[in-house]
């Protein structure tokens, strides 16, 4: 079971916005140094909406190559349509990938059946272990707890990223599935919460800029250590907070950026992070004795 720490890694790249290989190494170098229990490669924060497939399939290639078996490292493979997302998912099992995670069909509004028979369809066309990602903020549509229960009994889908950050939906989604899929959070405000109440896990942002204390936060909460949960969240929760400033993954890459682990680099239509907002990630950065 993937469980604890689980980054949606940043992607570098140069100031033109071509992928900075060597960069990719030193992150994930970096987050098997510091404890990070699994990588998501090509996910929404690793900027997947602007990589064609050649390189989209290059960056989980090269992560999975470099990680060497580790720690588990999640393909992100989820699209707005279907074709492309059985595609992706198939190339990321071809490059040895451990699961992938699939974002609901964004932009285009699906019905419960549309999301139903999206997921379905990418579940019966590949046999790798699927985990289906909610977040509605970003979407626009909302996987509903029984749409879940339709696609909960598929052998090949084992978990769901719960982002909604309501921890009412949360708390249902864990008591009514929780004994057939992997629960994770993928909001870091919340994400300890959702752990006390019985999630494996956070796919976290944060994770990308202190991944030795969201490892060690995740491994409180999961074994029920409220305390030092807290405590070590409480130095995190303006990195929680700041990271979104401006739209996920411009902060974010800004941030780690600052830590000297990458260049400036992020593709259009995102730009770099605001100047207005520099002293306030780099405040939060500070609280979390990061810098």
């Amino acid at each position: 079971m993937i469980s604890g720490s689980i980054v949606a890694l940043v992607t570098p790249m140069l100031e033109d916005g071509a992928i900075d290989w060597p960069a990719l190494d030193r992150l994930v170098d970096f987050h098997l140094e510091k404890g990070t229990n699994g990588i998501v490669a090509m996910g929404t924060t690793g900027e997947s909406p602007t990589l064609p497939v050649d390189e989209h399939v290059a960056v989980i290639e090269t992560v999975v190559k470099r990680v060497a078996g580790r720690v588990p490292v999640i393909a992100g493979t989820g699209s707005n349509s279907t074709s492309e997302a059985v595609e992706w998912s198939r190339h990321a099992k071809e490059v040895a990938a451990d699961a992938c995670l699939l974002v609901t069909p964004y932009y285009n509004k699906p019905t419960q059946e549309g999301m139903y028979q999206h997921f379905k369809m990418i579940a019966d066309s590949v046999d790798i272990p699927q985990i289906l990602y909610n977040v509605p903020s970003r979407t626009s549509c909302d996987l509903l707890p029984d749409t879940l229960a339709r696609l909960a009994s598929h052998p090949n889908i084992v978990g769901i990223k719960e982002a909604t950050g309501d921890l009412a939906r949360g708390k249902e989604v864990i008591e009514r599935f929780s004994d057939q899929l992997i629960v994770y959070s993928g909001d870091d405000a919340t994400a300890m919460e959702l752990m006390l109440m019985g999630a494996k896990g956070d796919i976290s942002v944060t994770a990308n800029v202190v991944p030795d204390k969201m490892a060690a936060m995740c491994r409180a909460a999961i074994n029920g250590d409220r305390e030092t949960a807290e405590r070590i969240n409480q130095q995190l929760d303006a990195l929680h907070r700041d990271l979104f400033v401006e739209a996920n993954p411009i902060p974010v890459k800004w941030a780690v950026a600052e830590l000297g682990l990458i260049k400036q680099g992020i593709r259009l239509p995102l730009t770099p992070l605001s100047q207005k907002y520099h002293d306030l990630v780099r405040r939060a950065m500070k609280q979390a004795e990061v810098i």
